[in-house]
């Protein structure tokens, strides 16, 4: 056997290597680079004997430009299918093919045309709800123009919340949709649910060998690539994977000391260059569980707090893995399966029924684990309850900043959770937390982008924000944005509250700005202040008029808040408005508000 061939090191051979990867653009240079490593790896297998012979290695280089582009498409509408979505195209292009990451609501139906290979992330926004960048989309292919599609293969992964009855449902319609108009499956629909990393993980790996094994990639460079484009640390801007911690500057309560809700307006100091954002984008925090609910979950399930749990070939004392890893405040489904299996409660059996959907749903809303446990009694060891609970996730809140305002400093508007329900007090995992926190104090936090959910381009075009309660925190971040532009365009806020003498939030914000003009008008909604309580959608319909001139003139329209009964009555009243104002039909108003949506100039930031 002959000796291999060891690395040059005179200079004419790196003035060789140099001048045959002059002419490769970025995409080119990466393939050759995961082909180099699997060549590396199947040689190393085979005891270092060349393991492609040279004609072989000059085709293979030449192959990008012959490969197909994938497109991963997503629907998102807080975050996670994006991310997922960049995360399988660095893979992809990490093992040396041509991707195309694109957004539900910058892609066009006609573009079907031209795909061969698509990879679909899309998410499911509350009870069935698809995000709204997805709507005319979904509509589209629902539509009769739908082209056929039988040069298409795809796979589908969806994200959602099983607690919800209609769990994963824009993944399902747009699987079946694909299917009925003649593409191929590359693979069956993974449905994930809240805790999709691991999951949505693994599938961006098979996906990426399965379609680089189709189009003649070596499986080395594929397992190198994959798994190098997931676990790449991010060593700039915060992200959800590699948080920075931030000093707390300002915490203070925004409403009276005897209004219902304490609401917090935070001001957090950022290292430079960590943190950039614009007005829209949320902040995400990290906060471990408070001690007093851990050691209220141990108690109720009967559990040593110093027990050492494995899961997954992950080892943690209990009592770690219920601090930092585990949801302890939000519900998940397979704790209430697993508890009613152990308990063999009836009732509890029932509210697992599909027609007990709505039921259940209501009580996802109130309970938290320790209840639950304390409730229903059964036998627990510490990885079983490990496995039932949903992994610890991050808290978001909207950014009430514009960096053209504040420099190196974040804003939020934090509403404190503290609720009583069957006769306990509840209080939010974070929120209660963030209320105690002192000037000096550091937290762990990243920036969340936001990119459906931002100002126009042209300072000139108008703009109209619905945000009842702590909704209105963005809007403060687009004012002070707008000014420093020197925005010509009319801006409109509708506020909502419950009381005018406990709840304005920023009162003296906004009407300082209306005064120097940043803002041009400004309505509010308090609902207990009169014997018929007013919301902010009764404020729309009053000036629906004047509302629909601007929508005429171009204005777009931003809503914040509440997703479950807000945002559905501001909907209803803007086609109530464009069907009176402008003498639409019921169905044509309807169509006229979509277009606003499908042109992004009716965005939501609704949760």
């Amino acid at each position: 056997m002959s000796s291999p061939v060891r690395l040059p090191t005179e200079p004419r051979h790196t003035r060789e290597l140099e001048s045959l990867l002059a002419d490769l653009d970025a995409d080119s240079l990466r393939w050759v680079s995961g082909f180099v490593a699997g060549l590396a790896a199947e040689r190393a297998r085979l005891g270092g004997a060349p393991a492609v012979a040279a004609p072989a290695v000059a085709a293979a280089v030449a192959a990008p430009a012959a490969r197909p582009r994938v497109t991963v498409l997503y629907a998102s509408q807080t975050g996670n299918s994006r991310r997922v979505a960049e995360k399988l195209g660095q893979a992809l292009e990490s093992a040396g093919l041509q991707k195309n990451v694109v957004a539900t609501g910058d892609y066009a139906l006609k573009q079907f045309a031209d795909e061969r290979y698509l990879y679909v992330v899309a998410s499911t926004h509350g009870d069935g709800e698809p995000p709204d960048d997805a709507r005319a989309l979904l509509d589209a292919l629902s539509g009769r123009r739908a082209p056929k599609l039988d040069q298409l293969a795809y796979a589908v992964l969806g994200l959602g919340d099983s607690s919800y009855p209609q769990f994963c449902a824009t993944a399902r319609v747009l699987d079946e949709r694909l299917a009925q108009l003649g593409a191929r499956r590359l693979s069956e629909r993974v449905e994930c649910d809240v805790d999709f990393d691991a999951k949505s993980a693994a599938w961006i790996q098979q996906s990426v060998a399965a379609l680089s094994a189709q189009l003649g990639a070596t499986d080395a460079v594929v397992a190198t690539a994959s798994a190098e484009a997931i676990e790449a640390p991010t060593v700039a801007v915060a992200t959800r994977e590699a948080p920075v911690e931030v000093e707390v500057a300002v915490n203070q309560r925004i409403t009276a000391r005897d209004a219902d809700k304490d609401v917090r307006h935070v001001e957090l100091i950022v290292p430079e260059g960590r943190f950039a954002y614009q007005a829209g984008d949320a902040l995400g925090i990290w906060l471990d569980n408070p001690a007093r609910l851990v050691d209220e979950t141990l108690t109720a399930a009967k559990l040593d707090a110093n027990e050492s749990v494995s899961v997954d070939g992950v080892t943690h004392p209990l009592k770690v893995w219920l601090s930092q890893h585990r949801e302890l405040t939000r519900v998940a489904r397979a704790l209430v399966e697993r508890l009613a299996a152990l308990s063999g409660d009836a009732g509890l059996a029932d509210l697992l029924k599909p027609a007990s959907a709505a039921r259940l749903r209501a009580q996802f809303k109130v309970w938290q684990v320790p209840d639950l446990l304390a409730r229903y009694p059964a036998q627990w060891t510490g990885e079983r309850l490990v496995r039932a609970l949903h992994p610890l996730s991050p808290r978001l809140y909207s950014i009430a900043s514009a960096p053209e305002e504040v420099g190196e400093e974040v804003h939020i508007t934090v509403a404190v959770v503290d609720e009583v329900h069957d006769g306990k007090r509840h209080w939010g995992a974070v929120s209660s937390q963030v209320q105690g926190l002192e000037p000096g104090a550091r937290v762990r936090a990243f920036i969340e982008p936001n990119t459906r959910f931002r100002l126009p381009a042209d300072p000139s075009t108008s703009i109209i924000m619905i945000g009842p309660g702590t909704g209105v925190a963005p809007f403060r971040g687009f004012v002070q944005a707008r000014a420093a532009q020197g925005a010509t365009g009319g801006s409109w806020l509708i506020f909502g509250g419950r009381h005018l003498d406990q709840d304005f939030l920023y009162q003296t914000e906004w009407l300082a700005a209306l005064k120097k003009r940043a803002l041009t008008r400004l309505d509010v909604a308090f609902s207990r202040d009169t014997a018929q309580k007013v919301y902010v959608q009764h404020r729309l319909r009053e000036h629906g008029a004047e509302l629909f001139q601007w929508l005429e003139a171009g204005a777009h329209v931003y809503v914040c808040g509440d997703a479950e009964r807000m945002a559905p009555d501001v909907q209803a009243a803007l086609v109530e408005i464009v069907a009176t104002h402008g003498g639409r039909s019921t169905q044509d108003a309807e169509a006229y508000v979509a277009g606003l949506a499908s042109a992004r100039r009716y965005l939501r930031d609704v949760y």
